[in-house]
């Protein structure tokens, strides 16, 4: 038997609501979708809390992607925040203005992307708000989750002596449409604090060049001297390279949406790492801090080069392709 057709925002609501799983207090959820405002636990932990949104023109153009790719990425890049702070993603709520013409097959697409993501996480859709309007398709997700009892590394406690790493490689993410596929990095931040001491850490939604800088601004105005060859470069960004004439590993550094982590360790933690690093995670030291402000590149022959931070800048660009 066929579904009914489906009318107007509470008849997509309902639909959403309908595909949900049952939630029950031993999944953290007191009440959800059904109240004004969802009621969730969180064990006594510290919450993190992040929100991202996403604009069609802007961070994608649906008409070439299609509503479940931007679904996808929406999620992803706040389980990817929470990654960054070696959390654990819990609940999430979504708020949409949907194109009017197709507000229903869109939003059964994009809540398709969410929840295929969110699943993967054990992420709870709890709640949101749903328009449409004549204006192209916005999404925000807001994601709660828990702060682990070992701490938050956050971006401001880097130091003097610390080793850089990442733990992917970079560059090259809108080629092949890999900034639609994050990968949050949430099993590998929770491993990486068990197994070492975290000064501190980010994901790289921006590009090495920005968000290392976030990380040295916030630590009170330090610099970092990085290994040109060090930089693992993702084969993305050496076929972009062949086609655009921009190095790769220029595109390494400034293509941002690799959703990689980038941490920093104390010096002497950084061998015990790197000799035996911890199960399932995958490591590149790259380069060290420094007192003196800003990035600086190592080439092989020895010449160091000051590396100008030219990754995404919401207010200047570049629009995807």
């Amino acid at each position: 038997m066929s579904e009914q057709p489906i009318t107007g925002e509470f008849g997509l609501i309902e639909w959403i609501r309908g595909r949900r799983p049952a939630l029950t207090p031993e999944d953290g959820v007191f009440g959800d979708v059904g109240d004004d405002c969802a009621t969730v636990g969180l064990r006594e932990r510290l919450t993190l809390v992040t929100t991202d949104m996403l604009m069609d023109g802007r961070h994608f153009r649906l008409a070439e992607v299609g509503p479940e790719a931007v679904g996808n990425k929406a999620m992803g890049v706040n389980i990817s925040d929470v990654a960054a702070m070696a959390g654990v993603p819990r609940f999430a709520t979504v708020a949409v203005a949907l194109p009017r013409r197709d507000a229903v097959a869109v939003g059964q697409g994009l809540d398709a992307g969410l929840r295929r993501m969110a699943d993967r996480f054990s992420v709870h859709i709890v709640g949101g708000d749903t328009n449409a309007w004549d204006g192209p398709l916005v999404v925000s997700v807001t994601l709660i989750g828990e702060a682990s009892p070992l701490g938050s590394p956050g971006r401001s406690h880097a130091r003097v002596g610390d080793a850089v790493f990442v733990t992917g490689p970079l560059g090259g993410s809108l080629f092949r449409g890999r900034h639609l596929r994050p990968e949050p990095r949430v099993a590998e931040a929770a491993a990486l604090l068990r197994a070492t001491t975290l000064h501190a850490m980010i994901d790289l939604s921006d590009g090495l060049s920005s968000d290392l800088g976030h990380i040295l601004d916030e630590s009170g105005g330090l610099g970092a001297v990085l290994d040109a060859d060090a930089i693992p470069i993702h084969p993305d960004a050496i076929d972009m390279a062949r086609e655009d004439g921009v190095p790769a590993l220029r595109h390494a550094l400034d293509d941002g949406e690799d959703f990689e982590l980038c941490f920093t360790v104390p010096a002497d933690a950084a061998e015990a790492i790197v000799n035996g690093p911890p199960d399932g995670v995958v490591l590149h030291r790259i380069g060290t801090i420094v007192a003196t402000p800003g990035v600086r590149l190592r080439g092989s022959d020895g010449r160091i080069t000051a590396v100008e931070p030219r990754g995404f800048d919401h207010f200047r660009g570049p629009s995807p392709p």
